[in-house]
């Protein structure tokens, strides 16, 4: 398959994700004419073609649930997840996401580092430190608010996740924004907020932006880690979550 084809065939699925279709299947019995090999005698359900491929066809599987809480949706996705090959490359767990269920504010990182792969818990290294003081500069605490990753498994030697893995785990991502129904979002470095805006404008153009997102707010700053490495940019930072606070507030754009 081309790279085209495999950046439309990305789209069209990821296009079903955001409606909440929860999987695509090739078997006979969710591919097959109505009433024939369906499960429990039900009818198929209907196929999709594959853009620039009509002989292969995919069939939606929206038999899902929705999942009526962050609880449901974690016991789902389950601390062993399969779902990519991230299985299979060193990660221990499943690093789901950590505070606030109901949290006005919430932060979406990268992905699991070496400490976040051992606690289960995002931000917990050196970069999770400085996070929560970031947290607390705008006069919060960790506890209130929301952090979560684009995919929830460590890439091995913390690599940027893979097209593949992040199409399997930004649902599930989806999901939790949606649950938790923040008022603003934070994009923790270029990773994050490039896959979430769906652009390759580098961070440092996106950072102090508002952009709409999933019925929130999203701001785009530097991550941690990179603030670790280059201090120099923990005033623009500031400037970011100043505007975050405001945000918050009701006094922002």
């Amino acid at each position: 398959m081309s790279d085209d084809a495999r950046t439309q065939l990305r789209a069209h699925l990821q296009f079903y994700a955001d409606l909440g279709i929860t999987g695509f299947s090739r078997e006979a019995a969710w591919t097959a004419p109505p009433g024939v090999g369906a499960p429990s005698g039900e009818p198929a359900l209907p196929t999709i073609p594959v853009p620039d491929h009509p002989h292969v066809a995919v069939a939606l599987q929206v038999d899902g649930p929705r999942f009526g809480s962050l609880d449901e949706l974690r016991t789902h996705i389950g601390p062993q997840c399969t779902r990519c090959k991230l299985c299979t490359l060193g990660r221990t767990q499943v690093v789901f996401g950590v505070g606030n269920p109901s949290a006005d504010l919430m932060f979406v990182g990268e992905a699991p580092g070496s400490d976040e792969d051992v606690q289960g818990i995002p931000f917990v290294g050196r970069a999770g430190q400085l996070l929560t003081k970031i947290i607390e500069a705008i006069e919060m605490r960790r506890e209130d608010v929301y952090i979560a990753n684009v995919i929830k498994c460590r890439p091995p030697g913390n690599r940027n996740p893979e097209p593949d893995e992040v199409a399997t785990c930004e649902p599930f991502l989806f999901r939790q924004i949606d649950l938790v129904k923040p008022r603003v979002i934070v994009a923790l470095g270029k990773f994050a907020a490039q896959s979430l805006l769906r652009t390759d404008t580098p961070i440092t153009k996106l950072r102090g932006q508002v952009h709409p997102f999933r019925g929130a707010q999203l701001v785009p700053t530097f991550h941690p880690a990179y603030l670790l490495r280059s201090p120099d940019k923990k005033r623009e930072t500031w400037e970011d979550m100043k505007l975050v606070r405001s945000l918050l507030r009701g006094e922002g754009r």
